[in-house]
């Protein structure tokens, strides 16, 4: 990619027509080893997300070049007296403008969409390999709290 002009991304809902450049993003070997869904069901996928409440998919652009994604899912809560949670999902930035600003514009517009529906947090989870990540988050005001457990339900991609 050429130098931008554009010195802030900016940062919008995601549509059908960006799902290209989003599986680009997502080919990084560092997320989920570069393999990525064809068009066709990402296509699918996409459709799925719509139909979930407060769940956007976003990138990040630079002079119309799409540098940067996120996922953000407002979630209820029964808990927490009602107050919604945000959960910060698939982030990713071209690997190439990494520390220029555009995986922090992207979080505070992640922190600024969940404060405007009143969250009372905003959650993210990262694989533990991925320091150079972790330190990002730190910089940018990140509790380390808890411990991320999970399952895995599938083996080699099957049921």
């Amino acid at each position: 990619m050429s130098e931008y002009a554009q010195s802030k991304p900016l940062i919008r809902p995601a549509g059908e027509h960006d799902l290209g450049a989003i599986l680009a993003l997502y080919a990084q070997p560092d997320m989920d080893d570069g393999a990525v869904l064809g068009l066709p069901e990402a296509r699918r996928v996409f459709a799925q997300m719509a139909q979930v409440p407060d769940y956007t998919l976003y990138v990040a652009e630079l002079d119309g070049q799409t540098v940067g994604t996120f996922a953000l899912l407002i979630m209820p809560n029964l808990g927490h007296c009602g107050t919604p949670a945000g959960v910060l999902e698939d982030i990713a930035v071209a690997p190439e403008l990494h520390s220029r600003g555009i995986g922090t514009a992207m979080i505070e517009e992640a922190v600024r969409l969940c404060r405007a529906k009143g969250c009372y947090k905003m959650t993210l989870s990262s694989n533990i390999q991925r320091s150079r990540a972790h330190d990002f988050y730190d910089r940018l005001g990140f509790a380390r709290h808890g411990y991320s457990f999970r399952i895995d339900l599938t083996v080699n991609g099957s049921d």
